[in-house]
């Protein structure tokens, strides 16, 4: 099998498991359900859905949980994530969950995003949130 093959197929199965995470999501506000299935760099999976909370400032992104139950698990090298909605809209980490994958991933990280029947898009972290805030970033301000 080939690198390339192999590739789609894992995005294939990342993407399953953030539908299969759709599942368990609360969404009583908005109705828009998001799941996530993260891959460890050893091939460890961990799935995660969006939480909505009445005050939304509190809800938990499908992205966010995934990666605490990774990091919970003692796991911070990352090699891809899947995201799906419940309408399969492509739609893509929001700004605050790009940069919660950038504390742990460099630019190159893969991000496969649900196309439904239109298949899948991939795109970097790099590609998504250019020029991000990291532990460099605050050092060089701090000795300005």
């Amino acid at each position: 099998m080939e690198l390339a093959d192999r590739s789609t197929m894992d995005a294939e199965r990342l993407i399953e498991a953030a539908r299969n995470a759709l599942e368990n999501a609360h969404v009583p506000y908005s109705g828009y359900t998001v799941g996530a299935a993260l891959q460890t760099a050893d091939g460890t999976v961990y799935t995660g859905c969006n939480i909505e909370n009445a005050n939304y400032s509190n809800s938990l992104h499908a992205e966010e949980v995934a990666i605490a139950e990774a990091v919970k698990n003692g796991h911070e090298a990352f090699d891809r994530i899947a995201v799906t909605s419940g309408v399969k809209d492509g739609v893509t980490p929001c700004g605050m969950c790009r940069q919660t994958l950038a504390e742990f991933c460099d630019d190159d990280l893969a991000i496969v995003c649900d196309e439904g029947a239109d298949g899948m898009t991939t795109y970097t972290l790099g590609e998504l949130l250019p020029n991000t805030i990291s532990a460099d970033t605050l050092s060089a301000a701090e000795r300005r």
